[in-house]
């Protein structure tokens, strides 16, 4: 079972929002909310994302938007849960980030979730809820890159 690491391009958003629909944390309230077209804008106008593949399907999924200065998209399959795969998409995806000259990042996610908690292993920064009910995180990545 090799996991293999790429950018991601415009032919994966099929997969990519099939892994976003599919998680059991951080669900969308209204899917049709995020179209492909938004993923497209992200990924070649906006950011940058990052796919991860097992035998050739995309398992996780990560999104970085660099004008709002924020993790736009984070999701693994929950059957590819804990193999470390939300661990390397989000270094890469910060590394990349880093390397374009941004200092800092945030990002939103539910409170008590696991997201919530891998974002407080990862480095992140608790900048308290938002009026939505999400727990706002920030990152200062003026210091480097990921370990």
């Amino acid at each position: 079972m090799k996991l293999k690491f790429r950018e991601a391009i415009a032919a994966d958003i099929k997969q990519i929002q099939h892994v976003r629909h599919a998680v059991k944390e951080n669900i969308l309230s209204d899917p049709s909310k995020v179209t492909d077209e938004d993923c497209r804008v992200m990924i070649e106008e906006r950011g940058r994302g990052w796919v991860c593949e097992l035998q050739g399907q995309i398992v996780g999924f990560s999104i970085v938007d660099l004008i709002e200065r924020n993790v736009w998209a984070l999701f693994i399959l929950p059957d590819s849960e804990k193999k470390g795969i939300g661990r390397k998409l989000h270094n890469l995806m910060l590394d990349w980030t880093y390397g374009k000259g941004v200092q800092s990042l945030w990002l939103s996610t539910d409170p008590n979730t696991r997201a919530d908690g891998f974002y407080k292993k990862m480095g992140w920064q608790d900048a308290g809820l938002l009026a939505s009910g999400e727990r706002k995180f920030e990152i200062d990545l003026s210091k480097g890159s990921t370990k």
